[in-house]
């Protein structure tokens, strides 16, 4: 049985910790310490600073940004071991990575799989790099949870697919520069007529209406396809291939969604220490009122057990190749959980913490409330729980449909 993770330890890896932090020392911006990775924000890219642009660079040509992807694509070539030692060692140093988004956490991986080189060489170091941003183009507007009842068609022209459609829900299309999309390429069939191909963004025909969510933010759009023309050389895997490719990714992205990776744990204090600031603590330290102690103490004690199984589920996919259908159990309970710690969250802080605008709330209250709607979503979006469960009875337990 796989173990919950290498140990990080060893000569090799001390000689190699001690790489990590004199290199972070001579690299890592100090004034950037604590920050968050702009590719990454769901408000929206914001614009670099030099000490940020500086960072992604560094980063970049290292390849630790996707520390375990190929050197030969422009990835750090680490082991598993090397990662977590360089993962420690930012975390110490404060140190966040500027390399983010849909292109790392769900398209790079997959290309990676399903890719012919030449796709390989063009798009892969882009990405490890923080060099563009991508989109998805999956559900449309009668086409969602039924991801494969998609109707968005790419015609063949011979050297090139005229693509004719509407997506919906396309996370960051307005700020994207490619988007990788299923379409449909035979109207006879149902999940075998679908195809993966590759679209800029600004290829003429291309037109993208954002929407706004009830937090206040458009993280996405709605995205329309007016004959455009997409070169065949975009197209990744075989023609009728993309819903076992367009499958692939969604693990990927179930499995981050989850909160399974760091990307998504909790950072800063916790819900005790932040409880104790607003409730106060007994003569024994804890916090005062007993009730929400209790619950406080069931949510940590779940997402340790989720972290960990999720460090087992991880260890033994990477030893049999890869992300599984165990990735919809991970999300399903670990988007679970990120909505119960924002609804304690929103409780502790009584209603400092359901502020939306205007004076006597802090940013990081008016940040809160906005988390704690966009966090509804979570249960919805990379396949509903309802889907999730599906899977996990079809795919795990092996139960069939009873007609």
């Amino acid at each position: 049985m796989a173990t919950l993770a290498e140990p990080a330890t060893g000569t090799g890896l001390d000689q190699f910790r001690t790489e990590v932090r004199e290199w972070l020392a001579a690299n890592f911006p100090a004034s950037l310490k604590g920050k968050d990775n702009t590719m990454s924000a769901v408000e929206g890219p914001t614009e670099e600073t030099p000490d940020q642009a500086a960072w992604r660079k560094a980063m970049g040509e290292k390849g630790w940004g996707v520390p375990t992807w190929p050197r030969e694509y422009g990835g750090g070539g680490l082991s598993r071991a090397e990662a977590k030692v360089l993962a420690d060692e930012m975390a110490k140093a404060g140190a966040w990575n500027p390399i983010g988004g849909m292109g790392v956490m769900m398209f790079g991986p997959t290309l990676l799989e399903y890719g012919n080189e030449a796709q390989k060489r063009e798009h892969i170091p882009a990405i490890a790099k923080g060099e563009v941003r991508w989109c998805q183009g999956y559900s449309e507007p009668n086409a969602g949870s039924d991801l494969a009842n998609l109707q968005c068609f790419a015609e063949d022209k011979g050297d090139h697919y005229l693509v004719n459609g509407q997506k919906t829900w396309t996370s960051g299309g307005q700020w994207a520069d490619k988007c990788f999309c299923i379409v449909r390429t035979d109207k006879t069939q149902k999940q075998g007529g679908i195809t993966f191909l590759l679209i800029d963004m600004d290829t003429p025909g291309v037109e993208v209406k954002p929407i706004q969510m009830i937090s206040g933010m458009s993280p996405f759009c709605e995205t329309f396809f007016t004959n455009v023309k997409v070169p065949k050389e975009n197209r990744v895997g075989e023609e009728g291939q993309g819903w076992t490719i367009g499958k692939r990714l969604l693990q990927h992205e179930r499995t981050n969604l989850s909160g399974g990776g760091s990307r998504l744990m909790p950072s800063g204090p916790s819900l005790a220490e932040i409880a104790k600031n607003y409730v106060g603590a007994d003569a024994e330290g804890r916090v005062a009122d007993p009730d929400l102690r209790a619950r406080i103490a069931k949510w940590e004690m779940d997402w340790r057990a989720f972290l960990l199984t999720a460090m087992r589920v991880q260890a033994e996919s990477k030893a049999a190749g890869g992300v599984s259908e165990v990735s919809s159990i991970l999300k399903t309970v670990g988007t679970k959980l990120g909505q119960e710690r924002a609804e304690l969250l929103i409780e502790i802080q009584g209603h400092e913490g359901l502020g939306w605008e205007g004076e006597g709330f802090s940013e990081a209250q008016l940040k809160g409330t906005r988390a704690w709607l966009f966090g509804k979503a979570t249960t919805i979006y990379g396949g509903s729980t309802e889907i999730q469960n599906n899977i996990i009875a079809k795919r795990i337990l092996g139960m069939l449909d009873h007609q």
